[in-house]
């Protein structure tokens, strides 16, 4: 049997079907997921990084008043506290033997907790008696 002229035998399709729907949406929450997995990730190496810096100023600093004052810290932890973008830090030094009695190595640690069981900035450096 012939078509009608101007029909076709085969009608035309004018839209997707609910199967390519549903593998275009698989597709697009599994990019999505992976955006959120990157973005979350990149904040949370953000604030360590934030949280890096100024544990490292704050080691730093306490290291810079031990030198103008010109003091050699002892053999045991010496602590305090300091106020830094708006948190405490806690840090602690001591002083460590060295193979040369004309230095003396102080041991700067800083943390975020007074019992310094999170130790987030640790500086070594060497002084002059």
């Amino acid at each position: 049997m012939k078509p009608r002229s101007g029909h076709s035998m085969f009608i035309k399709q004018a839209g997707m079907t609910l199967l390519e729907v549903m593998v275009a949406m698989a597709v697009f929450a599994t990019a999505g997921l992976a955006v959120m997995k990157v973005a979350t990730e990149n904040l949370s190496s953000l604030a360590y990084l934030e949280e890096k810096t100024f544990a490292s100023w704050v080691a730093s600093n306490t290291l810079t008043e031990l030198k103008i004052a010109k003091t050699i810290p002892g053999k045991s932890w010496r602590k305090g506290k300091t106020e830094l973008a708006g948190r405490t830090w806690y840090w602690r030094y001591k002083a460590e033997a060295t193979d040369s009695s004309d230095f003396v190595g102080v041991t700067v640690e800083v943390a975020t907790d007074k019992a310094f069981e999170s130790t987030v900035s640790h500086l070594l450096t060497y002084v002059v008696r």
